[in-house]
């Protein structure tokens, strides 16, 4: 077969045998910046393998903007900062979440699933694990005629394991590893190669500091954190040389929670992340070496990390773009019902995504439920437009302890 496709519109197979279509009608202008013919920037989005790594599942972070690098610790710092896991108030914590994905098309058979969980080993220790299991449903494989060649049922997946250590009263760091495997179109034929799943290992770092200030004579808790996440190979999907190879999307996020106690019934967040891609920006014209392989995508892991800050074709303002903003608000009532809302953006040309998020939490005893929904802020569709998901929390220990998560 010489080619293959997939019935389906799904995010996750871009970067998948990708090309640099997206930047054909673009040409460098006199000040050598990639343009469209109109003279606007181009559109230049980082691509990666693997993306479904990169979703936020928790629906407390998801009615905030997907802000949660701050946020008080909980069995989804698994996602944003494990070193948070050591400063959980209970002493085990478990947490399941149900995401549909592309619930406005109508599909039924597309979701994450996401399992996580911490044990405290003692005051300065804690562990951590975690399942990621993406389904992109029934997919029907054709050839470029159009022909059918049979279906399939394409998934990824991820385990996680982490240590969290507290460094001093404050400061908490963990390191956390993970496999990731993704078969998308295992059996099939592109272009006389045949595709096998991909698979990949990564680690992740992370700092939290953690410290209270005092404001209008109440105690008010002000939490920063640094993650550093798959930090990992480059996966393939066939026997492709090493320079054909993709990137992990590799993520550098930082973020802050802000916490005011009110009184001993009322308490508001206030949560901000921004995050930016460890991975080079791609370049079509690229090839210094003439070997009709871009530069960017020969770069090695470490060495796409580190120039990741610097290589993008329009130079430091194009860098400024690849960030990405998320904030949010989560007001508590009796630490029993919570009211949450954000907001998250990024560049037209890095995405285009534009959001508002709304949720509700409800605690009682050792058990908490999360509802979130995303609102769509312009015509760039979400996979997650008018989509309600939710998470399930079992923090044991919790039964009389004082806690906002």
């Amino acid at each position: 077969m010489k080619g293959l496709r997939l019935t389906i519109a799904c995010f996750t197979l871009i970067g998948l045998f990708s090309s640099n279509d997206l930047n054909a009608q673009c040409f460098r202008n006199e000040k050598g910046e990639l343009v469209n013919p109109d003279g606007s920037s181009c559109i230049n989005t980082i691509l990666t393998a693997v993306p479904f790594l990169r979703i936020v599942s928790d629906a407390r972070s998801g009615a905030m903007g997907d802000a949660g690098i701050g946020l008080s610790a909980d069995a989804n710092a698994m996602h944003f900062n494990q070193s948070k896991l050591v400063m959980a108030e209970n002493p085990l914590g478990i947490s399941a979440t149900y995401t549909p994905w592309l619930r406005s098309l109508g599909l039924t058979d597309v979701y994450l699933a996401y399992l996580t969980g911490y044990y405290k080993l003692d005051d300065n220790q804690a562990i951590g694990g975690g399942l990621r299991y993406f389904s992109l449903g029934d997919i029907a494989f054709t050839n470029e005629n159009g022909d059918p060649i049979g279906n399939g049922r394409p998934n990824e997946f991820e385990t996680t394991v982490a240590y969290s250590r507290r460094l001093s009263e404050k400061f908490t760091a963990a390191v956390g590893a993970k496999f990731i495997y993704s078969n998308l179109a295992a059996g099939q034929e592109v272009n006389g190669q045949v595709i096998s799943a991909g698979t990949a290992g990564a680690a992740d770092f992370s700092f939290t500091y953690d410290t209270d200030i005092q404001t209008n004579g109440r105690k008010s808790d002000l939490t920063i954190g640094l993650a550093i996440t798959n930090i990992g190979s480059k996966i393939t999907y066939t026997n492709a040389s090493s320079n054909q190879k993709d990137f992990l999307p590799t993520n550098l996020g930082l973020g802050g929670a802000w916490t005011f106690n009110f009184d001993d019934y009322n308490s508001l967040t206030i949560a901000a992340d921004v995050n930016k891609l460890l991975v080079p920006s791609p370049c079509p014209d690229c090839d210094e070496d003439q070997n009709q392989i871009a530069d960017w995508r020969e770069k090695s892991p470490i060495s796409g990390i580190f120039s990741s800050f610097s290589d993008a074709p329009n130079g430091f303002d194009e860098e400024l773009k690849e960030i990405m903003f998320s904030g949010g608000l989560e007001y508590w009532y009796d630490k029993q019902f919570a009211v949450r809302a954000g907001y998250f953006t990024e560049s037209r040309t890095k995405g285009d995504r534009h959001f508002f998020t709304v949720g509700l939490g409800l605690k009682y005893n050792i058990f908490g439920l999360n509802f979130s929904y995303l609102v769509p802020t312009t015509n760039q569709r979400s996979p997650l437009d008018n989509t309600l998901r939710f998470s399930l929390l079992f923090d044991f220990g919790a039964a009389g302890a004082e806690g906002n998560n």
